[in-house]
């Protein structure tokens, strides 16, 4: 049960540093589109950044389910730490969105 926890807290963690680091690699990258007027490497690592988190994100989802099923049986507090997780996903998607407008060269998001 350790080594479950522990993966967990590991893709969590990765998970929510991408989750908040591809939207300012995206203002990023429209400045060096804007700049140069090609993709170039920062585009490339923004979407490789987003893809690699996918994984981390569903690893984390899997296992803290699996958790809170064998130890504390969905307990009512469950229900709103899973409601936050939604609500991170559909951000996570969200940025999926911007992610691929962007690799097309639609950068329509302001810098504020």
């Amino acid at each position: 049960m350790d080594w479950i926890k522990i993966i967990h807290i590991l893709c969590v963690m990765g998970w929510m540093t991408s989750i908040f680091a591809v939207p300012r690699a995206l203002i990023y990258w429209k400045r060096d589109f804007s700049a140069t007027g090609r993709q170039g490497p920062l585009g490339d690592l923004t979407y490789r950044l987003y893809r690699f988190s996918a994984g981390l994100g569903i690893i984390a989802v899997l296992t803290g389910l699996w958790m809170g099923w064998q130890v504390w049986h969905f307990v009512p507090w469950i229900h709103l730490k899973l409601t936050l997780v939604v609500l991170l996903a559909v951000h996570y998607v969200w940025t999926g969105v911007l992610v691929g407008r962007a690799k097309r060269g639609l950068f329509t998001q302001s810098e504020t």
